[in-house]
């Protein structure tokens, strides 16, 4: 295994394990997946339509073809031109299997493109899933750190002051002082006790 692999599969075990700890971002990059599945899809139908568009217009030149040959066959078959007429019937038959085939291959592309349809719908559908697991993920997980960071949240910060100086003590002082106090007192016992 190269350098390059190497990096590479450990490149993409970091970010298996970042997206794992990261649920919603690992939801949030199946639902670009899925948006990119959407739109090849979309081209799909966008070419199968066209496909659909041309055999259309291939089929009705050969009609057309069909209905010359057929006329043509008459006249031949009033003026007594037999030897025109097997050769025109043959054409005409041709004309016929080559007009049966595209049909065939229209009725072929007009299934892929109903596949194809709902496909995209499925796809879609999944997308609006995943997009609502994901905003739900990320919620929690905003939640979960607003909840983590809550007990070293400054919370003082936007609430005026429940005492004042001039009033009196304030209250958390007094307590550090009995705190500090009672440190210094035992660490005077400790030295004492030596």
């Amino acid at each position: 295994m190269g350098l390059f692999d190497e990096f590479s599969q450990f490149l993409e075990t970091r970010l298996e394990e970042f997206l794992r700890s990261n649920p919603h971002l690992e939801l949030q990059a199946l639902e670009e997946q899925l948006r990119e599945q959407e739109e090849d899809t979309l081209k799909l139908i966008a070419d199968f339509q066209l496909q659909h568009k041309r055999l259309e217009e291939q089929i009705l030149e050969t009609a057309q073809e069909i209905q010359r040959w057929h006329v043509r066959i008459e006249k031949a078959k009033q003026a007594n031109r037999w030897d025109l007429v097997q050769p025109a019937q043959e054409r005409e038959a041709s004309l016929l299997r080559q007009g049966n085939q595209l049909w065939g291959q229209m009725q072929g592309i007009n299934a892929r493109i109903q596949k194809a349809r709902e496909l995209q719908k499925q796809i879609q559908s999944r997308r609006q899933e995943v997009r609502a697991k994901a905003v739900e993920a990320e919620a929690a997980a905003r939640a979960a750190s607003s909840a983590q960071s809550a007990p070293y949240a400054t919370t003082g910060w936007n609430q005026g002051a429940s005492w004042h100086a001039v009033e009196g003590a304030d209250p958390l002082d007094e307590q550090f002082r009995r705190w500090e106090a009672q440190a210094e007192l035992d660490d005077l016992k400790r030295q004492m006790g030596r």
